[in-house]
């Protein structure tokens, strides 16, 4: 069992957040809190915000569907992470753990309908949301290459409900809102005080976690409000590892500093590499929702947030000396020698690699490699390495760390937003209703990476490395306008008209000089840069701007029929002109009955950091560990890539916006005191923005005339710069490159799918129960691969089958005297672990568990566990070669079942 070290300004921010609220607590009344949650309950069933412009539309009445989901439903879940808990309240979300996955274990890439998460609108109290800094270079296939919204940044704490609006808005609210949108609904009471302290684990005894969180409401003067959330966690990391081949097969041939090694490693107390949950710290989080009403027609908000944390996941094991995934290349693998001289020999044996510190053809020489040999054929030559090891000029890393290693990596992610604006009757009786807004979010990421190297620097690499960091600003400008028009119609006709303008900046900012440094030993077939993820060798900074005009339009034609039309037009700096619309409209058969479908289409515009950023990142590739790069069209680097694949035939690449059409039909019905409904949907994108198949790195630069049979990019760089065909600098980071890939627009998809949403009330013994059903099934088929740059199979897969197709959640919640209780079981279809090449993994069910006791008015003891029998998926067949005991791309997680206690505090 893992125990945990707290760090000391733990306790003082977690004490931060409860001394900010406690003083107010006896301000409140707690009749006047209890008021409000049931107003707010009426509210939440009644009327919505999302998918209309009119200000008395319900849920029921939509014209698309929208689900409502309350903030006291959507916490009812041993997650503290507002992702998690989306996963259980909308069968069609989901999100993985990224145990190792760059930086997409900082801020995790989530679906819904099975698409990219850049493919579907967050907005928090109607506005659109920033996006987050990182790009998804590792997104399991599905999510490769997305820069989302990084939804954790908001507390649930904060959130009076959630509304998800199941179907295309793009022409109502822009880029992006193809498979949906989420929008994040922020209380607003103006008295009250409530705060929860929570603990929980895994039935492991690892994944320790603790939250606390507190909401406090003041009055504004007489007409206004400032409501504030504080929210304060910590969630350590699970192990679910195993050993693995190549040190199993290293320790049992003798090489005693992997056995050392793998008994005493720190992270692990068990094997030398770390996977599983990552660890979470100083998670803070602080949003602010106010309004205050200048006079009778005219109210002016604010809302905005700040937050921080820090997350740590875990890189693969770097091999030493051989084994089933053989050496790690540009660390220890050295070139096959002659075992009698440890000279480069083609037809010798396997090597640990040897530099010369002075220079090849300087000063004294070194061998090439100290040859392995004896038992296993892992063991290096002890006359060899005896020698090395006396030359102060030859060097190998075997000398000083023997064992080899296992990098942690991570990032501290800040986030903050602001929006203000004023709305209100342009002039008394008009009815020209206005909205005018500002806003401006950034979120920040700075990455670390500990116990690695710079292998080009030999013995002169530190061991730990800050390799820079990326941020993303966002600064929106909108003009929203409503009036009622009599035409003679059952309702008014709803005009709504306005304007947006929009700008993104995405900032990458420089590494530390070592995590990025072409080291003397790179022409030797050392890597350059922090290995696992290289330093960014300069900042830089790229935008793009966006203007847009919308015309929306809404009415009831007559009693039972609702239409509703939307038409927008957006210019891009750097991708021209799209326009979209929308025809959506809702039938009343009866009381009973409804009929409602749409028709629209939208759009998703590259951003800024997805069109200009440079990555390398490692993979697991068949169990061997390989470099694969990510390279900017305009770059000099991607330049030379867009030449090669030119010369395919096929067209040179480009990138743009890519174009949805999506259309949808359902029905809503009541039976027996009943509530359901029925949705169909279907879901056309095209050129879709993608990171195409991986090309071979050496492939590219022999095309550019280096020649051939290079025996590794460093030296093909190298030759190409001695030739004066490229500059080497421009190329810093990319020495044990294998591979390289870049944005363009590619595939086309179509996805399918049905909803299901029903409600039951109904008494039991002497209290009140709701029985909530909500199911989906969603299937996505890639239409063509794409010519210019085509994705693989591995990505085609990934994006058909890496999914469950069905999921399913039944709730049973029951409320008796001063006992709650709530019963979950929820159902994933089977699903193919793509990334291991593993089909048909089974479905599941999942029963999750919740008592609630009123211990006072105030007092609310909670306990409960999710994953109650302890569910694990299927054992990863592979979990040798990578260390990995389960997918990671299971949809429900790989930590198995988990605890919590919880007190609530109302005031």
């Amino acid at each position: 069992m893992k125990i945990k070290t707290y760090k000391k300004n733990t306790f003082k921010k977690s004490a931060l957040v409860l001394a900010c609220a406690m003083p107010f607590a006896g301000a409140f009344s707690h009749q006047a809190f209890a008021q409000e949650t049931a107003q707010d309950s009426a509210e939440t069933e009644k009327i919505i915000v999302t998918g209309t412009r009119m200000t008395n539309r319900s849920a029921a009445d939509s014209p698309v569907p929208v689900d409502v989901i309350s903030g006291e439903e959507f916490r009812q879940n041993s997650s503290a992470d507002v992702q998690d808990m989306l996963r259980t309240a909308v069968p069609s979300f989901d999100v993985n753990a990224q145990p190792i996955s760059d930086a997409a274990t900082i801020v995790r890439p989530a679906n819904l309908r099975g698409l990219s998460p850049d493919n579907v609108l967050v907005l928090v109290n109607g506005k659109r949301r920033h996006r987050g800094s990182i790009i998804s270079f590792l997104g399991g296939g599905i999510s490769d290459g997305a820069q989302g919204v990084d939804i954790s940044a908001i507390p649930s704490m904060a959130l009076k409900r959630v509304e998800v609006l199941r179907d295309g808005a793009s022409s109502q609210y822009g880029s992006d809102a193809i498979a949906g949108v989420l929008n994040f609904i922020l209380k607003d009471s103006a008295e009250g005080f409530e705060v929860t302290a929570r603990y929980g684990s895994t039935y492991e005894g690892d994944g320790d976690n603790f939250v606390v969180a507190a909401n406090a409401g003041f009055a504004l003067g007489e007409s206004g409000f400032i409501n504030v959330t504080g929210e304060f966690k910590e969630v350590d990391g699970t192990i679910r590892s195993v050993i693995r081949d190549d040190v199993a097969f290293q320790i049992e041939n003798g090489y005693t500093p992997v056995s050392d090694f793998a008994a005493i490693n720190s992270y692990t107390n068990e094997v030398p590499q770390y996977w599983g949950q990552p660890d979470v710290e100083d998670d803070v989080k602080l949003f602010v929702n106010s309004e205050f009403d200048i006079n009778e027609n005219t109210q002016a908000y604010l809302f905005g947030n700040y937050g921080e944390r820090q997350v740590t996941g875990g890189f693969f094991y770097r091999n030493v000396v051989g084994g089933p995934s053989g050496q790690r290349g540009g660390v220890y693998a050295g070139p096959l020698v002659d075992p009698l001289t440890g000279l480069a020999d083609e037809e010798g044996v396997s090597s640990v690699l040897v530099g010369d510190l002075d220079g090849l053809g300087e000063g004294g020489s070194c061998i090439a490699g100290i040859p392995l040999g004896g038992s296993g054929g892992v063991n290096p030559d002890p006359t060899f390495l005896a020698q090395v090891m006396a030359d102060d000029n030859c060097f190998s890393f075997i000398e000083t760390i023997p064992a080899g290693f296992t990098p942690r990596f991570g990032g501290t992610n800040e986030d903050m937003s602001l929006t203000v604006g004023i709305r209100g009757e342009l002039d008394v009786g008009t009815g020209l209703m206005y909205d005018v807004s500002a806003q401006r979010g950034s979120n920040r990421t700075d990455f670390f990476i500990n116990n690695t190297i710079n292998a080009s620097l030999g013995p002169d690499t530190p061991r730990d490395f800050v390799p820079g960091g990326q941020e993303q600003t966002e600064t929106l400008f909108n003009l929203n306008f409503v009036y009622a028009v009599d035409a003679g119609l059952y309702s008014d006709l709803n005009v709504a008209f306005g304007a947006e303008y929009k700008e993104e900046e995405f900032d990458l900012f420089a590494g530390d000089a070592a995590s990025y440094a072409l080291g003397p030993l790179a022409s030797q077939g050392f890597a350059s840069s922090s290995n696992g993820f290289g330093g960014f060798p300069e900042s830089s900074s790229a935008s793009q701007d966006s203007t847009a005009f919308y015309v929306d339009l809404e009415a009831d034609i007559s009693e039972q029929l609702t239409l509703q039309a939307a038409v927008r037009t957006e210019s891009f700096s750097e991708f021209g002109d799209t326009t979209d619309f929308k025809l959506a409209g809702i039938y009343h058969v009866n009381d009973e009955v409804r009929l409602r479908a749409a028709y629209s289409t939208g759009f998703h515009a590259p951003t800024a950091g997805q069109a200009n950023i440079t990555n390398v990142t490692t993979q697991n590739v068949n169990g061997v560990l390989i470099d694969q790069g990510t390279l900017p069209l305009s770059s000099v680097a991607g330049q030379l890539a867009a030449n090669f694949v030119e010369s395919a035939g096929n067209g040179r690449p480009e990138l743009g916006p890519e174009e949805a059409v999506n259309y949808s039909f359902g029905v809503g019905f009541e039976v027996a005191g009943t509530t359901w409904t029925v949705d169909y949907y279907n879901i056309e994108l095209t050129d879709r923005v993608a990171l195409g198949a991986n090309v071979d790195f050496l492939s590219a630069l022999n095309f550019a005339g280096g020649g051939s049979d290079y025996a590794s990019v460093s030296a093909a760089l190298t030759g190409l710069d001695a030739d004066g065909t490229i500059n080497r600098q421009d190329f810093i980071g990319l020495d044990d490159l294998s591979e390289f890939r870049f944005f363009s627009n590619s595939f086309s998809t179509t996805t399918t799918g049905i909803d299901i949403v029903g409600n039951i009330d109904f008494a039991f013994l002497n209290g009140d129960s709701r029985i909530t059903v909500a199911a989906n099934y969603n299937k996505t088929e890639v239409d063509d691969t794409g010519t210019v740059n085509p994705i693989d199979e591995g990505r085609v897969s990934a994006i058909e089958d890496l999914l469950p197709n069905t999921r399913a959640n039944i709730s049973w919640s029951h409320t008796e005297g001063k006992v709650r209780t709530l019963l979950r079981a929820s159902y994933y279809g089977e699903w193919d672990d793509t990334g291991n090449g593993v089909p048909g993994i089974d479905a599941e069910v999942l029963i999750d568990a919740q008592v609630a006791y009123q211990y006072s008015d105030n007092l609310e003891l909670v306990i409960g566990a999710d994953n109650l029998f302890d569910t694990y998926p299927q054992e990863n067949p592979s979990a040798g070669g990578s260390g990995q005991l389960y997918s990671e791309s299971s949809p429900f997680g790989f930590n198995g079942g988990t605890y919590y206690v919880q007190a609530r505090y109302v005031y």
